[in-house]
This record gives structure tokens, sequence and C-alpha cells, in this order.
């Protein structure tokens, strides 16, 4: 069991399932990103930059995809609680997996266009 596991079984099983979900959403977005543990939560990496983070709590889920990815998503954000490079998805409705495809698809264009890669 990795790092990423261990935070996840930490969970109740539903939020598992959603934060699997999620993680499965990234890996698939953005494939050659690496997984670690940053600031306590799970994160990914792309060309040594960071990408995206996720992380489960009581009621929600947050991602933090910086200001840059929150800001080209506002209009299909603006109904989530939001902070400067986060948002907060509640667990009692659906999850907007298409959604945080494209913003891990878009900060991994943006990550590639900075690095050069």
């Amino acid at each position: 069991m990795n790092e990423i596991d261990k935070y996840i079984s930490n969970f109740p099983i539903e939020t598992q399932a959603i934060l699997t979900k999620i993680r499965e959403t990234i890996k698939t977005a953005a494939p050659d990103s690496l997984e670690s543990i940053a600031y306590g939560m799970p994160a990914y990496k792309l060309n040594g930059k960071p990408l995206v983070y996720f992380a489960g709590y009581k009621n929600h889920v947050g991602l933090y995809a910086t200001p840059a990815g929150h800001a080209r998503f506002s209009d299909e954000l603006s109904k989530y609680k939001q902070g400067k490079g986060s948002v907060q998805f509640p667990l009692k409705e659906a999850i907007p997996y298409d959604l945080i495809r494209r913003i891990v698809e878009f900060r991994a264009d943006e990550n590639k266009q900075k690095t050069g890669k």
C-alpha cells in the first residue's frame, strides 16, 4: 500500500470511492504525472512542477489546481465554495469528474508550456 492508498483508506467507504475516482481521473488526464503526498494530501507533479492536489474532508473534497487552473474554469466553478487556487465539492452533491478531468488537462498543458516539455 503506497502513501496515497493509505491516505484514502482513512476516510469512510463512500468518501474513499470518491477520492479513488478523483485519483483515477487525475491519472487518466495526466498519465505522466508523479504521485506523492505534499502538504498532507495527495499531490501530482508533471515535469518537476506541481500539477494538482486533492484532499478529503468531512463534508467535501478539495481540489487545488493553482489560481490559473481555477481562473480558467471560473464560470463552471462559480457554484462551489472557493479560495485562491482551491475549490470545495460537497460530498452530498454529484462530483464533477469531467470538470476535474478538464482542469487537470488544462494544468498539464500549462505545465508543459512552462517547462517546454
